[in-house]
Order: structure tokens, then sequence, then C-alpha cells
């Protein structure tokens, strides 16, 4: 069982930046994929990046490259998804989410979900 606990959002204006944090518990933690997701108003769900527990790698939404960068701590059992250059079009209701396996982008494919911090970026 994970349990996961997002914090770091707020308000923000167009340009500025943010860094999410996600605190995992759970003694696997270090082994599995964790993602951060994020939804607005009306819209589905969608994948923001990705970071495998295993390897390490990582996979970024085309939106969101070269602006956010996702690390973990895993002594500290965290995920943290650093958020530059944001824009008005970032703003949702952010998802931090694990999974025991690869990386994948679907959703509906991953295990254990945060109940989300809210982002909102002024223009």
């Amino acid at each position: 069982q994970v349990q996961l606990a997002e914090s770091g959002g707020g308000l923000v204006q167009a340009g500025g930046s943010l860094r999410l944090s996600c605190a995992a518990s759970g003694r696997t933690f270090t082994t599995y994929t964790m993602g951060w997701f994020r939804q607005s108003p009306g819209k589905d769900r969608e994948f923001v990046v990705i970071i495998s527990g295993r390897t390490g790698s990582t996979s970024y939404a085309d939106s969101v490259k070269g602006r956010f960068t996702i690390s973990r701590d895993n002594a500290k059992n965290i995920v943290y998804l650093q958020m530059n250059s944001l824009k008005p079009e970032d703003t949702a209701v952010y998802f931090c989410a694990a999974r025991n396996g690869g990386i994948v982008t679907r959703p509906g494919l991953y295990d254990y979900w945060g109940q989300g911090t809210q982002v909102t970026v002024s223009s």
C-alpha cells in the first residue's frame, strides 16, 4: 500500500515558478514509478511527467518539456515537480500517482493517487 500527499500548489503570475512535492509512504517507494498528472475543469486528467523507480528514466509531456523537471529523493520518499516559466494554460489541479511497474502515461494504469494540489497561473 502506498499513500501519497501533494503540497506546494498556489497562485503565481505567468513566467513564475512553483515546486510541488509528493510525500509517499510505504517501504517499496523506491521501486515504484511515480507520475505527475493534471486536470483542469471540463478536461480529462492528463499526463505531465513520469519518473521510473528502477531506472530513474523520465518521460515528459511535450507541453512542459524544457520548463518542468521531475526528481525524486528516495531517502525521504519524496517526488518533486519543479515548474518554471509557468503559463496560464498550466492552471490545473496537479496529482501525484504511483504504480508498481514501468513508465506508462495512461492515468488509469496508476494504482495510487494523492488528493491533488491546485496550481493557478494568472496572466
